[in-house]
């Protein structure tokens, strides 16, 4: 018996469809010649877990908060304002912190007459290289921290440059706490208190001296200038005869981060 042999069909298998989307984009860069095209490539969001774990500790949800405010630290480089935000949001402090490359922001919710304040607290570099960013950077801002390191002279010296820029890309009314900060250092004082109180009372600035290291009056000088920036945008809301909704940012009016994010990246200058 002759057995026919059988016929083997190898059959191809199909490929899945990548479960992402390719988009091709052309990012402007500034200070070249050409368009770079990048691909971006989107996933599927993942589903985001419960956090009911997080939320037993005490702390709030990230969106859970009634008025969201910008505050900018501002002044020289290696005034210690890197350790600053880092200690006021994460309670972290770092001898061995480099000098910040570009922009970088964190966020902290307060309670402040029984309103959650959402502070978005931005850091950056203090080189005269960087000085581009500065109106990307000042953008929004309610409040500000200037900080000077009180065992330079020479950074509290430059205080005064650091004022006036601020004050020329903000709003008048901006709230701003004088901060000299390492006061743990005391054995180097080379700004006494009494200097930095009185350039404070001169030009109508709120002053506290720091110690990131010590955590010694970092939490007050943060909650300072986010109570006044609330009072105060609560007494013009009053005497413009309104509930104040519309005079402070809050979740309609959410400042656009991702805008002023991009802006700094295409200037290269934006910390990942």
């Amino acid at each position: 018996m002759v057995c026919k042999p059988h016929t083997i069909i190898k059959r191809k298998k199909k490929r899945k469809k990548a479960n992402r989307l390719s988009l091709l984009i052309s990012l402007p860069i500034l200070h070249f010649d050409h368009t770079f095209d990048l691909e971006l490539v989107v996933k599927k969001p993942e589903k985001r877990r419960e956090e009911s774990a997080t939320m037993a500790a005490g702390y709030r949800a990230d969106d859970d908060y009634d008025y969201l405010f910008k505050v900018v630290l501002i002044g020289d480089s290696g005034v210690g304002k890197s350790n600053l935000l880092s200690r006021f949001t994460k309670n972290e402090f770092s001898l061995e912190s480099k000098s910040t490359i570009g922009v970088e922001f964190a966020t902290r919710s307060l309670n402040i007459d029984g309103k959650v304040i959402k502070a978005q607290i931005w850091d950056t570099a203090g080189q005269e290289r960087y000085r581009a960013i500065t109106s990307a950077y000042y953008r929004g801002a309610v409040g500000a921290l200037l900080v000077y390191d009180v065992t330079r002279r020479q950074t509290f010296d430059n205080v005064e440059r650091w004022l006036r820029e601020l004050r020329d890309h903000t709003d008048p009314s901006i709230v701003v706490m004088l901060v000299g900060n390492k006061s743990d250092l005391r054995h180097l004082v080379a700004v006494p208190t009494d200097d930095g109180s009185a350039f404070a009372e001169k030009e109508a600035l709120y002053f506290m001296e720091t110690s990131a290291l010590e955590a010694k009056n970092v939490d007050n000088a943060f909650a300072e200038v986010l109570t006044q920036i609330y009072r105060m945008m609560s007494k013009k809301a009053v005497e413009a005869g309104d509930d104040g909704s519309g005079s402070v940012p809050g979740k309609g009016e959410t400042i656009n981060v991702k805008d002023d994010v991009s802006a700094l990246k295409r200037m290269g200058c934006c910390s990942s």
